[in-house]
């Protein structure tokens, strides 16, 4: 089971970073989501591949029509919150807000129920599981936010599922799409999108891809934008984890999705007994 997704954010939606970190930091950078969404659409198009596209609020605001083409060439649409902010460094309280924020603009748009999440930077960590209370509470039916690796955004090492699982807390139940690893060495890598996708070889990505039963992409318009500015003042580390393989970056996911077959999470929501999946506890 391979499902594609993408976050539909501008290029200068980089996390924990100053000079990107709000709106006001925004105004000030040029807009790319129109082609780089175009390119990512011809593509679908041309193989024929349905995906899910989890859209930031703001992009919904501010570019109304991403969403109506989205829609209009039959995807499906989840949310990514409105501000694309880490939520670990947020309180509950502003948490909700924002997320009812994103899951109305975007059912005011495409007159259809938001039921999907992903967690900017999959920032949901044991700290913040309260997080996952807010999504039920407020229609969230499918979750793709569980990382479950060490990450500098968050990470859920702890979450022993590397598959579509049951997530439980505090009584409630979820369905999680977590996404996926392989094993080097003893310790987990993830290669399914962003700068991961980027930096290994492709040769790699398919070899590990064939050996896996279930492989959840991420991928953002901005991964495919080899003439993309640089931002400035970025560390050197934070620089080589946004820019690396973005030239090649493009031609590796062409590659991917014509050497293997995808399906949206609505395809693979269908596919999969619940009844028998495996129950995690958080």
């Amino acid at each position: 089971m391979n499902i594609l997704t993408f976050d539909i954010e501008e290029w200068f939606h980089i996390l924990d970073n100053d000079s990107t970190k709000t709106i006001n930091e925004w105004n000030h950078y040029e807009s790319r989501i129109y082609a780089n969404m175009e390119r990512i659409f011809n593509f679908l198009d041309t193989i024929k591949v349905k995906a899910t596209f989890f859209c930031l609020g703001w992009i919904a605001e501010t570019y109304p029509e991403i969403v109506k083409e989205v829609v209009s060439r039959g995807y499906e649409i989840g949310t990514h919150t409105t501000m694309h902010q880490l939520i670990y460094e947020q309180s509950p309280q502003v948490f909700a807000q924002d997320l009812e924020r994103s899951i109305k603009t975007l059912e005011d748009i495409t007159g259809k129920k938001a039921k999907y999440f992903r967690a900017p930077g999959f920032s949901i960590r044991t700290d913040n599981r309260w997080v996952f209370d807010i999504l039920l509470s407020q229609g969230i039916e499918i979750d793709s936010s569980i990382f479950p690796a060490p990450r500098a955004h968050g990470g859920f090492p702890s979450y022993n599922a590397v598959e579509p699982s049951i997530l439980q807390y505090d009584g409630l139940k979820l369905k999680e799409f977590p996404i996926n690893y392989t094993m080097i060495l003893g310790k987990p890598f993830i290669y399914s999108g962003g700068g991961y996708f980027r930096l290994f070889p492709y040769s790699c990505i398919k070899h590990w891809t064939q050996k896996t039963s279930y492989l959840m992409t991420y991928f953002h318009p901005r991964d495919f934008d080899a003439k993309q500015p640089k931002i400035p003042a970025l560390p050197f580390m934070r620089t080589f984890k946004s820019y690396i393989g973005l030239s090649s970056a493009f031609t590796k996911f062409q590659k991917l999705l014509t050497d293997f077959k995808f399906i949206d999470i609505a395809e693979a929501d269908k596919m999969i007994d619940w009844e028998k999946v495996r129950t995690i506890t958080v």
